[in-house]
């Protein structure tokens, strides 16, 4: 098997296929129309590789294929693979094509294709648990439960909560057992780069869950001209004040935030025992608002001369911005886009209209084998 990763093939390279697929079907799901949804165990697709996850069994490595914006096929390396410690694997990947290059017989792996041109639920149901894996990291809260379905509970009942991992009764050490750990993961779509740039329009899917549904309406508080120095927890690329607010309430350990309007910068900031500001021009801060929702208006505004760079689906050529915001709105996965209109300095790219993606489920950052614990995913979209 090739493991190395591959460069993503250049955008110029595929002009021509990608904009036939562009005029053949403006709502084409993939660069293939065939909706393939068997497993291939024991087949590898070596090479081509655009880059690497972890997933604990095949089918959600298939999920994180279809959710991810370049992936058209992808091989799982599973929990019996004896060559080396490379369990859990899932590489992503993708051709020219749309197809692999090779296929070969390694035993210890499964391989399949992307799902995007399929129907399927975007936040499906991951019923499965793992005895003896360990999803690692992404802790945000700890507990202890009588039993792994006691801790799963717990998880499907937090709303911030995606997966868990459960220690159980005969685990050592000894202190730790009962344990329950759970775990978070981006539910809301996350643009890669956002830059400013003459000739280009971008926005968001008016489809696109960007806050996580309750029942209560809320205000954000916000605080123009204000930064809150320190305590960051994490930097994000954000369009305004309001995605980075919803950036922060979407995050269990994020109680305030600042935006930098000058680079697009959103810093998630964590400190329950204070809250210090500071004037500063060109930054607006402001606060989580978790458990409650908030106003998505934000989403339907255009970004005049705002480049969501990179996360590309495909793109196709339309007259305006306004029919690449409806395009992105009907096609199931396309979650933001960018639109380059006649200013853009290469006219080439003119009308280009970019479809863009991110993974929004469950995903945990590793899994591995532990003996004595159990992992699983929260249950709120099996109801």
């Amino acid at each position: 098997m090739y493991w190395p990763l591959q460069r993503i093939l250049n955008t110029e390279k595929m002009g021509g296929f990608l904009i036939l697929v562009g005029l053949m079907s403006i709502c084409s799901l993939s660069f293939g129309e065939e909706c393939i949804q068997e497993l291939l165990e024991n087949i590898d697709f070596p090479g081509t590789d655009i880059t690497r996850v972890y997933s604990p069994d095949a089918q959600h490595c298939q999920m994180l294929c279809t959710q991810y914006h370049g992936c058209l096929f992808f091989t799982f390396i599973r929990a019996d693979w004896t060559k080396d410690d490379r369990h859990f694997y899932c590489y992503l990947k993708k051709t020219a094509s749309g197809k692999p290059n090779v296929q070969t017989p390694l035993l210890g792996v499964t391989s399949g294709y992307s799902l995007k041109p399929c129907n399927r639920e975007s936040q499906p149901c991951l019923s499965q648990v793992y005895y003896n894996v360990d999803f690692y990291g992404a802790d945000y809260r700890t507990l202890f439960t009588a039993t792994y379905e006691d801790c799963q509970r717990v998880c499907t009942q937090d709303p911030h909560c995606q997966f868990f991992t459960f220690v159980n009764d005969v685990f050592t050490p000894v202190y730790i057992r009962y344990k329950c750990h759970l775990k978070f993961s981006w539910t809301i779509p996350r643009t890669s780069v956002v830059e400013a740039k003459v000739g280009v329009v971008s926005g968001f899917s008016h489809k696109a869950q960007m806050t996580q549904s309750f029942n209560t309406a809320c205000e954000g508080k916000l605080f123009p001209g204000t930064n809150i120095p320190g305590n960051n927890i994490e930097e994000l690329p954000s369009s305004s004040p309001q995605h980075c607010q919803a950036l922060c309430s979407n995050h269990p350990k994020c109680t305030y935030f600042s935006f930098n309007s000058n680079g697009f910068s959103c810093q998630l900031k964590n400190n329950p025992d204070k809250l210090v500001m500071n004037a500063q021009d060109g930054v607006i801060s402001g606060l989580a608002a978790h458990f409650c929702q908030l106003d998505t208006n934000w989403v339907t505004e255009a970004k005049e001369g705002v480049d969501f760079r990179g996360s590309d689906i495909r793109y196709v050529l339309l007259d305006d911005p306004e029919t690449c915001q409806r395009t992105c709105t009907q096609d199931a996965t396309c979650q933001f886009y960018t639109y380059v209109n006649e200013n853009f300095f290469k006219q080439d790219y003119w009308r280009r209209c970019f479809l863009k993606s991110s993974i929004i489920i469950p995903a945990p950052p590793k899994v591995a084998k532990l003996v004595n614990v159990v992992s699983g995913f929260s249950q709120r979209n099996c109801v």
